[in-house]
């Protein structure tokens, strides 16, 4: 598995991340062992969770059950020092049971938020669920526009001072925030985030959409323009919607594409996966993986062991400079 600088930080990432968001919860212990294990032995290293997967998985989940689970993996297993490890604060709800399955416009006021106090103690909190004594790489999860940019990135600096945070990310942030926080960060000789996790898939989103999680042009350029800062890409497959036409037909990822852009992505993407004898979902990860400006983390987040294996040929994947413009080209 080839890697991907991080930033300018010296460090090299994995180039496929392992999400860990339903471990714990969706996916049972065995089965997310099991994912780890082949994971490592596939030459990765990179695993991402977050303090508040999965709350709304069920009754009676609260948040921490991702980050408990590789807790005891880690212990089990001895690999803490093989693992580049993610994790993130400031989206954890505390009133899990009474707003599991309200919209986004209830729960996103229910987030703990980047106040310093809240992420000093989510820090100690998650690395006591984790069983370490460290955190590689720790997000912001959702960007907190009520609290002083100052004030999250002092706390910030100070775990990162103390030791229990290695480096720092953003995610879920539009481009000119983002910039924000590096001017604070740089005018007060605090750290500064050097990766951005955010959604971003071969389809592009729907034209007019406002969204703050979605890559859109303006930071991609960001990125080209910022070589200190590594993107991070979420639900690339979209939640496997690109292998069956059924599936995405009103499925709730594909509000933010649908449209003749997407379809027209979608039908290019689909005859060059047949010519090459390889899934869509598989030719998406591939053409994810092979780009470099900006190069990118993948990072997939499946539920079942199925769905990893079924990911893995996309490694194998090679493709050409004309069939990445064949990809690169397509759209309305």
């Amino acid at each position: 598995m080839d890697t991907v600088a991080l930033g300018n930080t010296g460090e090299r990432v994995s180039q496929l991340a392992l999400g860990a968001m339903l471990m714990g919860t969706r996916t049972n212990e065995a089965d997310s062992f099991e994912i780890l294990d082949r994971y490592l032995a596939a030459g990765g290293s990179f695993v991402d969770t977050a303090n508040c997967y999965a709350w709304w998985t069920g009754p009676g989940d609260r948040g921490g059950e991702s980050e408990a689970l590789l807790g005891r993996w880690f212990a089990k297993r001895g690999r803490r020092d093989d693992v580049f490890l993610a994790t993130k604060g400031s989206a954890w709800v505390e009133r899990a049971e009474e707003v599991r399955g309200a919209g986004w416009e209830v729960v996103s006021k229910e987030y703990e938020g980047a106040g310093g106090d809240t992420l000093r103690r989510a820090v100690d909190d998650s690395l006591r669920r984790l069983g370490i004594d460290h955190i590689d790489l720790y997000y912001v999860h959702v960007d907190d526009r009520d609290t002083p940019i100052e004030e999250t990135l002092e706390a910030l600096d100070e775990v990162v001072r103390a030791g229990k945070v290695r480096y720092i990310g953003w995610s879920n942030v539009r481009t000119w925030r983002l910039e924000r926080v590096r001017q604070v960060a740089e005018r007060n000789g605090w750290v500064a985030p050097v990766a951005l996790q955010q959604q971003h898939s071969y389809l592009r989103r729907r034209a007019g959409l406002s969204h703050a999680s979605i890559v859109d042009d303006e930071q991609m350029d960001f990125l080209r323009a910022n070589r200190d800062v590594t993107l991070v890409a979420y639900s690339p497959i979209l939640k496997g919607i690109y292998d069956d036409p059924e599936k995405r037909r009103g499925h709730d990822m594909m509000g933010a594409y649908e449209g003749p852009d997407a379809e027209a992505r979608l039908a290019v993407l689909t005859e060059l996966a047949g010519e090459l004898g390889v899934t869509p979902n598989q030719l998406v990860i591939a053409w994810l993986l092979h780009q470099t400006d900006p190069a990118m983390v993948t990072l997939l987040g499946p539920r079942t062991v199925a769905q990893f294996e079924a990911a893995l040929p996309a490694l194998d994947v090679k493709l050409d400079e004309a069939q990445l413009a064949r990809l690169d080209t397509a759209g309305a």
